[in-house]
């Protein structure tokens, strides 16, 4: 399975980004999905992440009420839309998506993921 990320870029403090995720000729709308990230020298984060198995999906506290993950199964993508973005937002970003994962937000576990795409916020 091929996952083609696109949507990073630079922006200033307070901007919006729309990070896409896509898995062209693969419906994915039977698997769990999240968003990852990775600053250097900092550990990776799972920022958002929806289990196939939830109503709701789950964000780290520090990215709530400004990022929202979203899934279109007709198009097979999905997307983490940023908004009030702050310096401490910088990474690499990584989706990933899995049909057998026990705890969402652990990239580990998930067997097809992103090449990444870098988000740098300027102050």
């Amino acid at each position: 399975v091929q996952l083609v990320e696109s949507g990073g870029g630079l922006v200033h403090t307070g901007g919006s980004l729309r990070l896409s995720c896509a898995t062209p000729g693969f419906p994915f709308d039977d698997y769990t999905i999240g968003w990852f990230r990775q600053a250097p020298g900092k550990k990776r984060e799972g920022v958002s992440c929806f289990s196939k198995d939830d109503a709701t999906p789950y964000y780290m506290e520090s990215v709530k009420g400004r990022f929202t993950i979203s899934r279109d199964n007709a198009k097979n993508t999905m997307y983490l839309h940023m908004m009030s973005l702050k310096p401490e937002d910088t990474a690499v970003y990584y989706c990933a998506v899995d049909p057998w994962v026990v705890n969402p937000c652990w990239l580990d576990e998930y067997d097809y993921r992103g090449q990444g795409t870098q988000v740098t916020v300027s102050a």
